[in-house]
């Protein structure tokens, strides 16, 4: 099932990779750099350069417990798109019920993008599978405290924009079930070797929050 699926992938390692502006030809050893230093989710962006072809190619050379998914999914189409290149999970930065509702009834795991509680509840209420804070640096941990007093434990709450390694472990202080990481973890132009050391700085931040429990391989 791909909700357990990507629940497995979250109990793993929290951290979701966003690789918005990854190239079809550099995003395999991107992909596994990133797996090998321990991340179990990674997202290609629809506003990347041939995202499809990168999706699929994530999907083919990386192992099944790795979950590969979309970001900036804005139509019930593009998701169909997405499933038929092999992803497993929507994202976007918006909470439109009809994409929710097009993941759900593709079998797909939803992550629409919410900033305020209403639209968290009016999302978990389509369907969606987790709730994506969007943007994290105007909500802030203090907003995550507050939402998580209200949005049921077992809905993981992932603040998305600007997250650092070290505000990684305030944000899980305040409630966080993990984090979507952009550009501090890859931008376009970077190569696999960096992108490694970025990974291994995020993976090390949370394994610190968390016990060391998450596995790197």
């Amino acid at each position: 099932m791909p909700k357990n699926h990507f629940q497995q992938a979250l109990q793993h390692c929290g951290l979701i990779a966003i690789l918005r502006g990854v190239r079809p030809d550099e995003v395999e050893a991107i992909g596994k750099a990133l797996y090998e230093a321990g991340f179990r989710v990674i997202e290609v962006p629809l506003n990347s350069p041939e995202p499809l072809q990168s999706i699929a190619t994530l999907r083919r050379t990386l192992p099944a417990d790795c979950v590969i998914g979309a970001g900036t999914v804005l139509s019930p189409e593009q998701v169909a798109q997405v499933k038929a290149a092999g992803g497993e999970l929507i994202v976007m930065p918006h909470s439109d019920a009809r994409v929710i509702g097009a993941a759900k009834d593709a079998g797909l795991c939803s992550a629409p993008g919410v900033a305020t509680v209403t639209e968290a509840f009016a999302a978990l209420a389509a369907g969606a599978d987790v709730l994506k804070m969007f943007p994290a640096e105007q909500l802030g941990p203090h907003v995550v405290k507050a939402w998580r007093a209200v949005i049921p434990a077992s809905v993981a709450l992932l603040p998305v924009g600007g997250i650092m390694p070290s505000s990684v472990s305030v944000f899980v202080n305040a409630g966080a079930s993990g984090f979507g990481l952009g550009s501090a973890l890859f931008k376009p132009g970077m190569t696999a070797a960096t992108v490694a050391e970025n990974a291994k700085a995020f993976v090390s931040a949370w394994q610190t929050r968390h016990g060391a429990s998450t596995p790197t391989t």
